[in-house]
């Protein structure tokens, strides 16, 4: 399970205030005790996913899908100082990309660090010297 504090829940509300629905996802993170596998499942159902795997890994596998959008070198520095209005927009536009799912899914990226996270992504696209 990958919990988000009240902390970090007011650090997101703080970057997209001017964002509605994203005010709406993290009421329900927050309804959800910072649990985000479970607001991420309750979010995919009412977006008209079915998810069919355990919470933890759908979420997981969520955003190992959206990877190399979510790793580009023009929002990481972003996402590295822990600022994520570039990448909400970013996502927002990708039309495949579930709109509503972007907020936990930013925040599971930042749980685990970016670093980590792109990591697997870097050692693919950056040539062996």
């Amino acid at each position: 399970m990958t919990e988000v504090t009240p902390k970090e829940i007011a650090q997101f509300r703080s970057q997209l205030a001017e964002d509605s629905k994203a005010m709406e996802v993290l009421d329900l993170i927050e309804d959800c005790e910072g649990d985000l596998e479970d607001a991420a499942m309750t979010l995919a159902i009412r977006a008209g996913q079915e998810p069919e795997i355990a919470n933890s890994e759908w979420l997981a596998a969520l955003a190992r899908k959206w990877r190399a959008v979510i790793c580009q070198q023009e929002f990481r520095d972003d996402l590295l100082n822990g600022s994520v209005q570039g990448m909400m927009e970013q996502l927002k536009t990708t039309p495949a990309f579930p709109h509503i799912l972007a907020t936990p899914v930013l925040m599971y990226v930042l749980k685990q660090g970016v670093k980590n996270f792109c990591e697997p992504l870097d050692e693919v696209t950056t040539p062996k010297t």
